[in-house]
């Protein structure tokens, strides 16, 4: 991997201070660059001096290799992200008011409320610098939220890393957890969701996922553009220094090697070094400046930095855009053009202002002592010209740099071991089967990393500050209220069974957002809307593009046939050491909306004594890549569960009516575990015993720990028994009562089982993370 130093960069011809202006580089067409370090292949390159004209400047070169890279210019997956435009129908885009290729979507909720909300990656900087990368994660999707004029709500955070018990995992995993709990809870931003996996594919390449939710009027959006020409361009928050310099072509667009964390230089300067403090104050700035009118675009800066915003801008303008680099504040001393318009500092903006505004802005950034620079304008030609220190270092047609890059039809091979692994039936497995064997099992899966208590991450967190969380972990999604007088609320989840998706991809990807609809819907809410972070492997593995291929597919046709709308989404690709990739991870996130955050559904049992368990949905002989098979056996083969995308609609339904109507006081999604985990999770989530007898004939194991999608566990109401089976009855969605609540119990009682006391389950359920973790 690239090495990226702060000394300043070499002049072409040797003169160190010569700025390679333009109109050098014109007179030195031959003169040595080294892009192929910067990223970029030969083509590439070539391409670029075609667009000119001339050899690329310093500056423009580092321009077109930050914004040329995969992590930026999506060139290895717009010919498959077309196909969620395809796939969108008119009803479906008619519930957005931005949607794919914006910072993040919008999408209105009602009552003149909008939602605004988005997931990135942050992967490999997080592995390099733990705390940093993660922090900065949360940073940047944040901005994100901003810059489409919201005011951000709350953040969630779905994570994954190699085996629990790896010395790797025990350096990277709470160094993360660190950074995200700091910068989201000095922000103020309660964290209400997310995940936490363990899988030996992630060693070396944790996934950290940061979602972020905004919330705003329906008629207060800011878009990034660039418009009107004389309108001035102001860049605004912290200063610009050398961190970040090469974060998104160095880091996240290239495979790692396996040395990254010592053996040699370390890559700290590609990682950004975050300030949640400033961001906090930039927060309220930038919402006081919305509010007053005085902005016409904006956009924030986080990858390829000043490159990425001020191209971004004025590509989606009608004019160019000149820029003066001796105006950016920085906090570094000689740093050059190059490395000004590189640097991933966090905590910036950058804003298009009518002048006859601009003293109106500056004096609300002078309130909230944020630092603003008027560092260019609006022109009413074609190319974004940027000057430093007298000379023009460049000239560039902006739309070749943020619109038009390389696009790649990269190869795309099913893999002949896709038929090996499919054929790798989990039904040969030895299963439990006395009392004793069952509940071994049953308390061995509850302890198992992938499925025990998240409380010591996620007691790191702040869930309920700003006082709106009215449902957070380790509930199956996340409900904040959005507007006091009505009680209207949204919830958010997020879900990737990734084993799912290595036996298949196109239905793995759509058992994802059956759970993480699945997930929304259980708290009572109505899914509206889906968004996306798509963590694969190797761009240039034609077996990694055909999983990307059928992962975009099967993602795009489920939201279809659900009537829920892509809003957006990220891209990470190059996430494997060597020729080992991860498992195909298409994290999927959900919004939702709840008319009455009062009537939402909680997850614990309790709230009455007596109240009926049923189990909604059909139970079926379904183990491939279940947790049993991995967690028992170390199997990983045969096919995922069926996706039943109608049942999943109506059981949302039914969940929605049952909220409204109060015949539902507590709901579980089943997953990963099955019922088995569902039950552990409810009482003691609740506190409360429960007694479980399963139909007649019913083969335990199957019951027990079956992950068969499209289901949920609910606590019905005594008096309400009737009219709730009734309703499902008439809906002809399977309802079978499974046993009752006992509030005077300490203990989860199964037939056939026997009871196990809720200390021991707690014990065994809560013991796991903390006594790997500290």
């Amino acid at each position: 991997m690239t090495e990226t130093t702060h000394e300043p960069a070499a002049r072409a011809d040797g003169d160190s201070e010569r700025v390679d202006s333009t109109e050098h580089a014109a007179r030195t067409p031959e003169a040595a660059q080294p892009y192929r370090e910067l990223g970029l292949a030969d083509d590439e390159y070539e391409r670029i001096r075609g667009i000119l004209g001339r050899r690329p400047t310093e500056a423009e070169l580092a321009m077109y290799s930050v914004m040329w890279s995969e992590h930026c210019s999506y060139k290895s997956s717009k010919v498959h992200l077309k196909y969620f435009g395809e796939a969108t129908t008119e009803q479906m885009r008619s519930k957005m008011i931005a949607g794919i290729g914006e910072n993040a979507g919008v999408v209105d909720v009602g009552d003149g409320w909008a939602v605004t909300f988005k997931v990135e990656s942050h992967n490999h900087p997080s592995y390099v610098e733990p705390h940093q990368g993660a922090a900065t994660g949360v940073g940047g999707i944040v901005r994100d939220i901003m810059a489409m004029g919201a005011r951000p709500v709350a953040v969630a955070d779905p994570l994954r890393f190699g085996p629990a018990e790896a010395p790797d995992t025990a350096r990277v995993l709470p160094g993360v957890v660190e950074g995200i709990g700091g910068y989201g809870n000095c922000l103020g931003l309660p964290n209400i969701g997310g995940e936490v996996v363990f899988d030996e594919s992630y060693a070396s390449n944790p996934l950290v996922n940061a979602m972020c939710v905004g919330v705003l009027k329906s008629d207060e959006v800011q878009l990034a553009h660039a418009s009107g020409a004389g309108n001035k361009v102001i860049l605004f928050g912290a200063r610009t220094g050398l961190d970040g310099i090469g974060g998104v072509s160095v880091l996240a667009s290239e495979t790692f090697s396996g040395d990254e964390t010592g053996g040699g230089r370390k890559k700290l300067p590609s990682v950004q070094v975050g300030d949640p403090f400033t961001e906090k104050v930039l927060i309220e700035c930038c919402l006081e400046l919305y509010r007053s009118g005085l902005v016409v675009g904006v956009q924030d800066l986080g990858g390829a930095g000043l490159s990425c915003a001020t191209s971004e801008l004025a590509s989606a303008g009608d004019g160019g855009m000149w820029i003066d680099l001796d105006e950016v504040p920085l906090r570094a001393e000689g740093m050059n053009p190059a490395e000004i318009l590189s640097s991933e500092s966090q905590e910036r903006m950058c804003a298009i202002v009518r002048p006859s505004a601009v003293e109106g802005f500056m004096e609300v950034c002078r309130k909230w002592d944020v630092t603003a620079t008027v560092i260019g304008e609006v022109t009413d030609g074609e190319n974004l010209e940027i000057d430093w220190q007298g000379q023009r270092v460049v000239d560039v047609p902006p739309r070749t740099v943020a619109d038009e890059g390389p696009v790649y039809e990269r190869p795309v091979q099913r893999p002949a071991e896709q038929d090996l692994i499919t054929a790798d039936n989990p039904d040969t497995l030895a299963r439990p089967s006395t009392a004793e064997e069952l509940r071994e099992t049953l308390l061995r899966m509850a302890a198992s990393p992938n499925l025990c208590s998240r409380d010591w991450v996620t007691s790191q967190y702040d869930h309920y500050v700003r006082g709106n969380t009215v449902l957070a972990q380790p509930s199956d999604g996340g409900v904040l209220r959005i507007d006091e007088e009505t009680g209207r609320g949204i919830a958010v989840a997020t879900d990737c069974n990734a084993r799912y998706t290595r036996l298949d991809p196109y239905q793995g990807a759509q058992l994802a957002l059956a759970e993480a609809y699945r997930n929304v819907a259980v708290t009572g809410s109505k899914p509206v809307a889906v968004t996306n972070c798509l963590n694969f492997g190797s761009a240039e593995d034609p077996a990694v593009m055909w999983q990307f291929q059928q992962a975009v597919r099967g993602l795009a046709d489920a939201s279809a046939e659900l009537g829920i709308p892509v809003t957006g989404g990220n891209v990470s690709f190059y996430n494997q050491t060597g020729s080992s990739p991860i498992l195909p991870t298409p994290v999927v996130g959900v919004l939702g909306v709840i008319d009455d955050v009062t009537r939402r559904i909680p997850t614990g049992i309790g709230a009455a004594p007596g109240e009926s368990l049923m189990l909604l949905g059909d139970t079926r002989e379904e183990f491939g890549g279940s947790e049993w098979a991995g967690v028992v056996h170390g199997h990983l083969g045969g096919t995922p569960p069926a996706v039943d995308l109608a049942g999943e609609k109506l059981l949302g339904d039914i969940l929605a009516v049952g909220a409204r109507d109060g015949l539902v006081s507590a709901a579980h999604d089943l997953s990963e575990g099955g019922l088995a985990q569902a039950l552990v999770e409810m009482s003691l989530i609740g506190e409360t015993g429960a007694r479980i007898v399963l139909p007649e004939g019913a083969d335990p194991f199957v019951w027990l720990f079956s992950e068969s999608a499209g289901r949920a566990v609910v606590s019905v109401p005594r008096g309400e028994e009737l009219r709730f089976t009734e309703l499902c009855s008439a809906r002809e969605l399977p309802c079978t009562k499974i046993g009752v609540v006992d509030t005077e119990s300490q203990s989860l009682e199964i037939q056939g089982i026997g009871d196990i006391p809720l200390s021991e389950l707690r014990s065994t359920w809560e013991g796991t993370l903390p006594a790997l973790f500290g």
